[in-house]
């Protein structure tokens, strides 16, 4: 796929590269012809796929990781309760909030090509929750979670995050577009991150900067593959 992507695409300083559904709704522009192709498939298996989050600016991300970080927001552990970071050092308190909340700058959501699924059909009239008992077998999006194991990958579409592996939380809920995310993995590099963190006024940014290196291997590159 012949694709330009510029830094500031990467880490989420620009949305260039974003069509907008709607005010606060876009994917990358190379990625709607295959998207809607998903959607049409799962419609004909009656299935309303829609998009609960598509790209996140580097700001957006920023506002989410230094709410946790400042306590405005709740930080969950890996089994959905809500932490105390009080009680944790703060390389604690860091590593919690990225087992569900990328560091801004290395969100894939940035890309463009990193979406989260949900049916609202599915949903009962509650609210969704974007958790992974949702997506397990007895959960309303359960339908939803075994179709797309059966079809996305026909489309391009793949779970990076499918499974824990010490890093990220599963996310069932979190499909990719390999074709594009690909190329966008192999520019974001540490250098990069580094650089665009120092420019930045995230939380903490000594803590975040000293252990950067543990953090892109441990919850930025470790993820599934296709």
């Amino acid at each position: 796929m012949q694709v330009t992507i510029s830094n500031a695409s990467v880490t989420g300083c620009t949305d260039e590269h974003i069509h907008y559904f709607n005010d606060k709704l876009g994917v990358h522009q190379a990625m709607v012809i295959a998207f809607l192709k998903l959607q049409q498939a799962a419609l004909k298996s009656g299935l309303n796929l829609q998009i609960a989050s598509g790209y996140r600016s580097f700001s957006q991300q920023l506002a989410i990781f230094n709410g946790k970080l400042s306590g405005q927001r709740n930080v969950l552990d890996i089994h959905n309760q809500v932490l105390d970071l009080s009680r944790l050092t703060k390389i604690e308190q860091i590593t919690s909030i990225l087992l569900f909340s990328a560091l801004p700058g290395a969100s894939r959501h940035h890309w463009g090509t990193d979406i989260d699924v949900y049916d609202p059909n599915l949903l009962n009239d509650k609210p969704l929750q974007l958790e992974p008992w949702e997506y397990e077998k007895s959960g309303p999006q359960a339908k939803l979670s075994k179709w797309l194991d059966e079809n996305m990958q026909d489309f391009g579409f793949y779970r990076p995050y499918d499974l824990y592996r010490g890093g990220v939380a599963a996310e069932p809920w979190h499909i990719s577009y390999q074709p594009l995310a690909s190329l966008f993995a192999e520019q974001l590099t540490l250098d990069l991150l580094k650089k665009c963190l120092n420019e930045s006024e995230i939380l903490n940014k000594s803590d975040v900067l000293a252990m950067l290196d543990i953090i892109y291997k441990r919850y930025i590159t470790n993820v599934g593959t296709p």
